[in-house]
């Protein structure tokens, strides 16, 4: 989804941060012994865009997830949910999911 994210993002032609543009992941694995299985993942963004840029932001980040291969092949069988956080110019503004 990271990867995918930063083509949505050079797609729209914003600006962004390289140096602070990262992703956390965080799954949740349930089962006992040799059967587990993974039931949700969840991935969090930090990202600077310019201020102008934050709508085109949004955007790409609300569609990113229906362009990303690995999501759309797990997406029935694994919760896949994400946040961000989106520090453009002066405002923050946290986004999910």
């Amino acid at each position: 989804m990271f990867g995918t994210l930063r083509g949505a993002l050079a797609g729209r032609k914003i600006a962004f941060d390289r140096d602070s543009f990262t992703a956390g992941v965080e799954g949740r694995i349930v089962g006992h012994g040799k059967t587990i299985k993974i039931r949700s993942i969840h991935v969090h963004y930090e990202l600077a865009v310019p201020a102008d840029a934050l709508e085109a932001a949004e955007r790409a980040l609300m569609a990113h997830p229906a362009g990303c291969p690995a999501h759309e092949s797990v997406k029935g069988a694994i919760e896949v949910t994400w946040d961000a956080r989106v520090r453009a110019g002066d405002r923050t503004v946290e986004l999910k999911g």
